[in-house]
């Protein structure tokens, strides 16, 4: 039987390439959007979620186990940028993004659990970001939400154990998608003290999204894995540089990889 695959955010980007593929090798692919209605034209089937509706969560889980029966991967992908100095972030906004980041894939995950449990098999994929090993200048919210669901799939996966349910991170560097246009970034404000350095790192970092890598990649490796009988606790795809920054924060004195990271943003 052909294995059914939940993504979250399938509708674009990273997740509708995942889809796609999978769709290509055979799964039965079911994407998520806040609103479906503006992707008619998806090869794979579109189910309403916003992961900040709980209800909306439970309906589409729903929705997909009514249909096939079973529900046998889930990739939590659905996820929101962020940008700007801390001290400057609305904190409404800087709640919201963790709403995105982190607390909607735990009730995604706590949504397909009982029926996993029920199969006695199943593996959860959450979609980090290698921002989520370092604490970034002007992206410091971001790399808070992404390492703190990366730290949550540690424990996840160890409670998960005895019944049989598999769950991983995969953390993307950068990838050529929309995700810089969606995010929410703080206006340059004239009168700001980071007026100059924001501004300097905006800039670099829509660089690094506009000459990203492509997102098949990040396709390839989440079919891999789910190929993969007993995965592991983290993996890490994009360029080396991307792959090795963490290497070198786990070796390198803290203030030296800090400074590091202020001479690429030039700071």
């Amino acid at each position: 039987m052909s294995k059914v695959v939940l993504i979250t955010g399938g509708s674009s980007g990273i997740g509708k390439s995942i889809g796609e593929f999978l769709l290509e090798k055979g799964f039965k692919v079911y994407g998520t959007s806040r609103n479906p209605n503006n992707y008619k034209s998806s090869k794979f089937p579109i189910l309403e979620l916003d992961v900040q509706n709980n209800q909306t969560i439970l309906r589409a889980v729903q929705v997909v186990i009514k249909k096939e029966g079973c529900l046998n991967v889930l990739i939590n992908n659905a996820g929101a940028g962020i940008t700007g100095p801390i001290e400057e972030t609305p904190e409404d906004e800087i709640k919201k993004n963790f709403e995105t980041n982190f607390f909607g894939p735990i009730n995604v995950i706590k949504a397909v659990l009982p029926q996993m449990r029920k199969q006695r098999s199943g593996l959860i994929i959450n979609i980090t970001s290698i921002a989520g090993y370092m604490g970034l200048p002007y992206r410091g919210i971001y790399s808070a939400s992404k390492g703190a669901l990366e730290l949550l799939t540690e424990a996840f996966r160890m409670e998960l154990k005895g019944f049989n349910i598999e769950m991983t991170n995969v953390a993307p560097g950068d990838f050529a998608t929309n995700i810089a246009a969606g995010r929410y970034h703080v206006p340059l404000n004239d009168t700001s003290p980071y007026k100059q350095s924001y501004g300097n790192t905006l800039d670099l970092m829509n660089k690094h999204v506009d000459t990203g890598s492509d997102p098949s990649i990040m396709a390839q490796a989440v079919y891999k894995l789910i190929n993969t009988g007993k995965p592991g606790v983290h993996y890490k795809v994009g360029e080396f540089m991307q792959k090795f920054s963490i290497v070198l924060k786990r070796v390198l004195p803290s203030k030296v990889y800090e400074k590091l990271l202020m001479n690429h943003y030039k700071l």
